[in-house]
């Protein structure tokens, strides 16, 4: 049985939605940064970087969205959330959640933890202004990934990285990282996202809205 270890709302969502959508068994509980359950002696026995997503699996245990969710897809390949046999565009899948988690998050990371990178309130204020417009940088890269019309990252199928674009979609909709009105063809596809009953239930079980400004209130 696997096991999710996340928090409400944060980027484990991409890794619950993934397993929600691949019809694995598993079992899903929360942690609460607020209370510190990341520093609890329990939790660092699990994931040492005080961190979500953790997944433990019976072959061990796996952290980091890109590497758990290329795990459940491998370990599920009914799912068809990574082709098998498609080397080129299983790396391109890869490559896009790399460019996801490596740019668009390491960016939203200087409004909701400036502290982890310059010390003093100059210094988060400076970082918070340059978000928007490294954000609005990197979605004109995706929505002209989009603009041919496809339904989905990649194409005509779904993959592992529409639950990736969607959960830094609804941040980039906080309003303060970027200009969603840039980005139509992001915004049809976060719509076709909602309605898809795996983010349905996932956003029942974590107690989401489908207003991201919900969520940390």
């Amino acid at each position: 049985m696997l096991k999710l270890y996340y928090s409400a709302g944060a980027c484990s969502l991409i890794s619950h939605i993934v397993l929600e959508e691949s019809g694995a068994h598993y079992q899903a509980q929360a942690i609460s940064f607020a209370a510190g359950d990341q520093f609890a002696d329990w939790f660092l026995a699990i994931n040492p970087k005080a961190r979500v997503p953790a997944l433990v699996t019976d072959d061990g245990i796996l952290t980091e969205n890109p590497a758990i969710a290329n795990y459940i897809a491998q370990t599920h390949p009914e799912s068809d959330l990574l082709p098998e046999h498609d080397l080129l565009l299983a790396n391109q899948i890869l490559a896009f959640n790399v460019f996801m988690a490596t740019s668009v998050h390491i960016a939203f990371r200087q409004i909701s933890r400036p502290g982890d990178y310059a010390d003093g309130d100059d210094a988060a204020s400076a970082l918070a202004k340059k978000v928007p417009e490294l954000a609005n940088e990197y979605f004109r890269v995706v929505e002209g990934q989009l603009a041919d019309g496809r339904e989905w990252v990649h194409g005509d199928a779904f993959s592992l990285s529409d639950p990736y674009l969607f959960v830094y979609a609804n941040y980039l909709g906080m309003g303060d990282r970027g200009d969603w009105s840039l980005f139509p063809n992001l915004a049809a596809h976060h719509e076709r996202m909602l309605g898809r009953p795996a983010v349905e239930r996932v956003f029942a079980d974590e107690g989401l809205s489908a207003s991201v400004t919900e969520w940390f209130q």
